[in-house]
């Protein structure tokens, strides 16, 4: 069996860290478990502060959904503005929204502020109206967004299929904000420039308990233990150990497959422009080319359940349907990663116990989202000032039936794409 844990971004990535095992004891300010976005992003906040930084990873850096992800820097959560508001409140939902709303330039300032490889992209996102329906959903997004102040535009559906290629689109929502990059190659990035400004970083080193100890956390491993001030748990879906700490959220699957290089030819008829691309299906399906003309399509599902085959069945009949002219293409590599999707799709921070944070639930925003969330964690403890974190922090967070509402989601993306071909 095909190893669905392995992405084409390993095979990709531009940029490189050398790191070792946690070994012996160590004392620093601040201690991050987790080598994702947000576990990058706060190493390398506090290390520029000047703060002494350890960051821990149980595999390697961007082993989960930093690693597997599209590689859509958004602007934004998934949901639209007023259901933020209606969440959070008027206030806060306001200013995660105004936050949210300058992530890619967060995203891509880092990018070029730190050199970092990750094929960046910035032209763009087309949402697309994957029928009538779902263009009178476009319409209500454009407006909220409009009034929140994003620079959005409406597309009707000729322009769209100029600007994407396919016949398939029924309108498309164009925010100028986003982008999209190579993923597993920009948290590498954010790693690396964490070490060259002074943060420890150790990988195949998992936290086996985790404790308060004399006023300071005590981190320990199989071969050493860490002593910290403070702490940040950016785990997300992919949290192992520390039971006590774990967080909650529902475990969805998100799967692509890419084609080999397209022609020149080819190229040329989708995506002119570069945009990144996702539709506004139940079951939603993304796409876009990466910087070596690969086509990447995707779409909920786990490869590896029962309903694999309909999954791997399904992206051959969507790739023909939204792209006639890659009928010929065969699919040559396939991946899946692991989204922690919260019931109301909001992030949220957990305070775990003094000067602790724990951070999860981007619900498929991880990119920008996740870089800001780290940055303003790691601020808000280096200046004791929780008013800083993006959203208020909690004590506790709960999820109920998760294990049934994730055979759910999966039993409901298997029966849709055994059955569906339409766009």
């Amino acid at each position: 069996m095909p190893d669905y844990d392995q992405s084409l971004w390993r095979q990709t990535c531009g940029e490189s860290i050398k790191t070792q095992k946690l070994s012996g004891d160590v004392t620093v300010d601040i201690a991050i478990i987790g080598g994702g976005y947000t576990g990058c992003s706060a190493a390398l906040t506090a290390a520029k502060a000047g703060a002494s930084v350890c960051l821990l990873e149980a595999h390697q850096i961007g082993h989960g959904g930093s690693g597997r992800n599209v590689g859509l820097v958004n602007a934004g959560l998934w949901l639209p503005p007023d259901q933020i508001r209606s969440h959070l409140g008027q206030v806060p939902g306001s200013r995660l929204i105004d936050l949210l709303a300058n992530a890619p330039s967060e995203v891509f300032g880092l990018v070029n502020a730190h050199e970092i490889a990750c094929e960046p992209v910035r032209h763009g996102t087309l949402h697309c109206a994957h029928s009538a329906k779902g263009f009178e959903d476009l319409h209500t997004r454009h407006s909220q967004l409009s009034v929140s102040g994003a620079p959005v535009e409406l597309l009707d559906a000729n322009t769209s299929r100029k600007r994407t290629g396919s016949p398939a689109v029924h309108g498309a929502l164009f925010d100028p904000r986003a982008g999209t990059i190579q993923p597993l190659a920009f948290v590498v990035g954010l790693a690396r420039a964490a070490q060259d400004v002074g943060a420890l970083i150790y990988t195949e080193s998992p936290i086996q308990s985790l404790r308060q100890e004399a006023g300071m956390w005590v981190l320990h491993g199989e071969n050493g233990a860490v002593r910290a001030k403070s702490i940040i748990q950016a785990t997300n879906a992919y949290h192992q150990g520390i039971a006590d700490t774990a967080p909650a959220y529902v475990p969805v699957y998100y799967f692509q497959y890419a084609t080999a290089p397209l022609s020149h030819n080819l190229r040329a008829s989708i995506l002119p422009e570069g945009e990144g691309c996702w539709d506004t299906g139940l079951i939603m399906t993304s796409f876009r080319l990466d910087q070596e003309g690969r086509f990447i399509i995707g779409g909920m599902g786990d490869l590896n359940s029962v309903g694999g085959f309909a999954h791997k069945a399904w992206v051959s009949r969507k790739l023909v349907a939204v792209y006639p002219q890659l009928a010929d293409q065969p699919l040559v590599k396939g991946w899946h990663g692991r989204i922690a999707m919260t019931s109301d799709h909001i992030p949220k921070i957990i305070q775990i116990g003094p000067h602790a944070l724990a951070a999860h639930g981007f619900s498929g925003r991880g990119i920008g989202p996740g870089t800001v969330f780290g940055r303003l964690m790691a601020e808000s403890l280096l200046n004791d000032d929780p008013s800083l974190l993006p959203v208020p922090p909690i004590t506790e967070y709960r999820e109920s039936w998760t294990g049934l509402r994730r055979a759910f989601f999966e039993t409901g993306a298997a029966l849709t794409h055994l059955v569906k071909t339409r766009f």
